[in-house]
């Protein structure tokens, strides 16, 4: 089987950030996208509007950059398409927010959007479609060529417990904590073509391999293979869907800095005739459970003879390392958010503290998600916000300005 390649000339930049609708009065899911989207094209017509789009349920908006050179240029991007579906939005009692998972709604309760990619998917999948009321962020760097794809993929599997211990934004599940930092990666990965990735040597292996699954009849298109790192031939890129959604635009400005600065320095080690090093794939999974398990805290293998290194100074360290090919790209700055988030916690970490600070109320934690994706930036050190049950008129959030004693981040 032959699939084409449309190589990047760079490590160009693609952003795909799945939002929540949420109901201002009750806080749950509301199934509003199709609605909202209408009015979308109505307002800035068909070539813009094609920049939010449908999903499995129809109370989540996935927003997506075009082609970008820097990861400033796709927050803009993201930010510009967000505003006017706020607006829209606002004026029908939804807010937008973003974590792996919504902490009180139940998937039972969601209505799928009416589409046949959906309807074929909840028919052969089932209960596990049914149940993927999930949220994620997927970035895309563009890859110099075909040859490089796969061995960039197999040598991002080193770096997946990094994204998704930096990501892990979903601790509560049906309005339970689950006790992990990530429920969405452990959900997800329940589906047959999802999880890991395979290691496989080159293209053509990754051609042939593709053949099999659909001679077999395992899947109909290659659209259809939901690893956590995955090619995209169509936008010639290497896809990293490992993370949980993410509360806010900076923090997807740091995952997205990591993430173009790790492909486009294995595109240049490529070129120089350097073989990139493919982690075990049974490490791997480990180290994944583990930042799955405990986010920032976690302790993850270093080797296979099971020396283990807080994942925390790991990502500080590959920071590090990765300045220079920021500088070079344009995105230091947004890189070196990454050891904000490390430094003051993930948002599993801040929900669970909202939740304490509520005893264990969590309509809380949704208007803290809330005000988190309007400020653009984690809020830290905030107590339990106040329930309301309509959008105020100040300038912070949905659930109201932030109290004198929030500090919302600003570095």
């Amino acid at each position: 089987m032959r699939i084409p390649f449309s190589s990047s000339t760079s490590s160009s930049l693609g952003i795909e950030w799945e939002l929540q609708l949420v109901d201002y009065q009750s806080r749950q899911l509301r199934g509003d996208a199709a609605v909202i989207l209408d009015e979308l094209r109505a307002k800035v017509g068909e070539r813009e509007a094609a920049k939010a789009k449908h999903e499995l349920f129809d109370s989540t908006i996935e927003v997506i950059t075009g082609v970008c050179g820097s990861v400033g240029e796709a927050t803009a991007d993201l930010a510009g398409t967000i505003s006017v579906l706020r607006d829209l939005a606002e004026r029908r009692g939804v807010g937008l927010m973003c974590s792996g998972t919504h902490p009180i709604s139940d998937y039972a309760s969601q209505r799928i959007t009416e589409d046949e990619r959906y309807a074929k998917l909840v028919s052969q999948m089932q209960w596990m479609a049914r149940r993927l009321l999930i949220f994620g962020v997927h970035v895309h760097v563009g890859v110099r060529s075909p040859d490089k794809a796969m061995p960039i993929v197999n040598a991002l599997m080193a770096y997946i417990p990094h994204f998704l211990a930096l990501s892990a934004s979903s601790p509560y599940w049906l309005g339970d904590d689950t006790g992990l930092a990530s429920s969405r990666s452990q959900v997800f990965a329940s589906l047959p073509t999802a999880g890991l990735p395979y290691p496989l040597d080159d293209w053509p292996g990754f051609e042939a391999f593709m053949g099999t699954l659909i001679a077999s009849g395992t899947i109909e298109t290659i659209r259809e293979i939901w690893w956590d790192i995955r090619p995209h031939p169509n936008f010639g890129t290497v896809e990293l869907r490992i993370c949980d959604g993410l509360p806010t635009l900076m923090e997807v400005g740091a995952v997205a800095a990591l993430a173009q600065c790790l492909v486009d320095r294995m595109n240049t080690q490529i070129d120089r005739g350097y073989r990139l090093p493919a982690p075990k794939r049974w490490l791997v999974q480990e180290n994944k459970w583990r930042a799955a398990r405990y986010g920032l805290d976690a302790q993850i293998m270093i080797d296979a003879q099971g020396a283990v290194r807080s994942v925390r100074d790991d990502i500080i360290d590959l920071v590090e390392d990765l300045l220079p090919v920021a500088h070079r790209l344009g995105c230091a700055g947004e890189l070196a958010d990454v050891l904000a988030i490390v430094e003051i916690g993930g948002s599993s970490t801040r929900q669970r503290e909202v939740a304490r600070r509520a005893g264990g109320d969590l309509l809380p934690v949704v208007d803290t998600l809330l005000a988190e994706m309007e400020a653009g930036r984690p809020i830290v050190d905030r107590p339990a916000a106040s329930r309301v049950t309509s959008p105020p008129s100040g300038p912070v959030s949905p659930s109201g300005p932030v109290p004198a004693s929030g500090v919302v981040l600003g570095l």
